[in-house]
């Protein structure tokens, strides 16, 4: 079971990552996890690009290892590049050495400080690390592309219906989404662009001053 829009309570128990940015402009934040793969992403940038749209993708470093070209195509363009472990660990069923290790390797292999946790599964005593070394982002829409029990219709629904001014919106560039990606992304980024929205990138820099301002 997951949850489309992340109620306040939850972010509230974790109030060091990211969920949303702060911002009374119309700007949201794309993301995707688990790339980069070439059946996937190099597609996603060019739907990005028609839109002059700027992602975050959260990279696994397996991935990046066997395709480093393709991240090295998504800095060129202009997108951010986070961390999703090495071999996308569950930190509930991972120990604590072995899930922070997993997660230092895959700081290196994409050399970024941002930091998303697989599944969104931390343990309290691996967030109390993370928090310390690396800008954890979450988000507050989860689009549902990886669920094969929804329609690629709801799956549209889902985003196109909760965001709002600074979401952060979860999508993946996986084999596993993409059938239900190459539905719902290109019309994402029409029905937001109608609707006077921008679509920026997440940067270490803007989440540095976020954490500032919320100090």
């Amino acid at each position: 079971m997951y949850l489309v829009k992340t109620p306040n309570f939850i972010q509230k128990l974790f109030p060091n990552f990211i969920w949303k940015m702060p911002t009374e402009e119309k700007v949201v934040y794309l993301t995707f996890d688990d790339g980069p793969i070439p059946e996937v992403t190099p597609w996603v940038m060019e739907q990005l690009a028609t839109y002059d749209a700027k992602a975050t993708f959260f990279c696994v470093g397996d991935n990046v290892k066997k395709h480093g070209s393709i991240l090295q195509q998504l800095r060129e363009n202009g997108h951010s590049i986070g961390n999703h472990t090495f071999n996308h660990l569950n930190g509930w069923q991972t120990d604590n050495v072995t899930y922070l290790r997993n997660v230092r390797k895959g700081a290196h292999a994409v050399h970024s400080e941002l930091f998303r946790p697989p599944y969104g599964k931390v343990k309290p005593s691996q967030a109390k690390f993370l928090n310390r070394h690396y800008r954890v982002v979450m988000w507050d829409i989860l689009s549902g592309d990886f669920d094969p029990n929804i329609s690629r219709e709801q799956c549209l629904e889902n985003v196109i219906r909760n965001t709002q001014s600074g979401s952060i919106i979860v999508f993946h560039d996986s084999l596993k989404a993409k059938e239900k990606l190459e539905y719902v992304l290109p019309r994402t980024l029409a029905f937001l662009h109608q609707q006077g929205y921008r679509f920026e990138a997440l940067s270490e820099q803007s989440l540095s001053s976020k954490k500032k301002k919320s100090a």
